[in-house]
């Protein structure tokens, strides 16, 4: 049975690009039974109100994201790890409505298995704060400023992993020193890194 949502349809005919292959995508998750809904300003797809999968555009590529892919078997090999600090979702690039009818009985297996992964109620393992190590310029920072290792001790750990991957993402020093400058008056605040962001998209789901 299909969850489908007609209310979503106007996304897709406002997509300026990849959108046959989205609709193609969209399809897939129909027939898979899979609910339709608009989150994060996307097309999600859930099972039972747990997030199974949900598409998007990029430039290059459109995608179909499997939010705990990290826990399916993926036999042909086709679910990306997008950025080595990813460590639950994992996704699928594609570029043609041929390339998408080639692949729709591996997406569907993913798909199928990803449902029978929130019926179990699997969670993936992530990594303690403890298990990532923090970049010298930050113990540095935190030598210099003892407020900010008070603080951010403070934050929780979600908060905590949000800098410490914005840090350690950047390859110069420079950089992540410029990172952590920056971060540093929020940190003192209680704010999280991504604070700012998940606000404006709650007053906009409100409004």
């Amino acid at each position: 049975m299909s969850g489908l949502n007609p209310k979503i349809d106007g996304w897709f005919r406002k997509a300026k690009q990849w959108q046959e292959e989205m609709l193609a995508l969209r399809a897939i998750a129909g027939d898979c039974g899979l609910m339709e809904e608009l989150k994060w300003r996307q097309p999600c797809y859930t099972f039972d109100g747990h997030n199974v999968v949900i598409i998007g555009a990029f430039k290059n590529f459109c995608v179909m994201s499997f939010f705990k892919g990290a826990l399916l078997k993926d036999p042909k090999g086709i679910l990306e790890q997008l950025g080595e600090n990813t460590q639950s979702g994992r996704t699928i690039r594609l570029t043609s409505v041929e390339q998408i009818k080639k692949l729709e009985p591996a997406i569907k297996a993913l798909i199928k298995e990803a449902i029978k992964v929130e019926k179990a109620g699997l969670k993936v393992e992530f990594k303690k704060i403890t298990e990532r190590p923090i970049p010298e310029e930050l113990e540095a920072k935190f030598k210099e400023s003892p407020a900010l290792k008070k603080a951010f001790n403070a934050l929780t750990p979600g908060r905590q992993r949000e800098y410490l991957l914005h840090f350690s993402s950047a390859k110069q020093s420079e950089t992540r020193t410029a990172r952590i400058e920056k971060c540093a008056p929020k940190i003192l605040k209680g704010e999280g890194f991504s604070d700012d962001y998940k606000s404006k998209m709650r007053r906009n789901a409100k409004g």
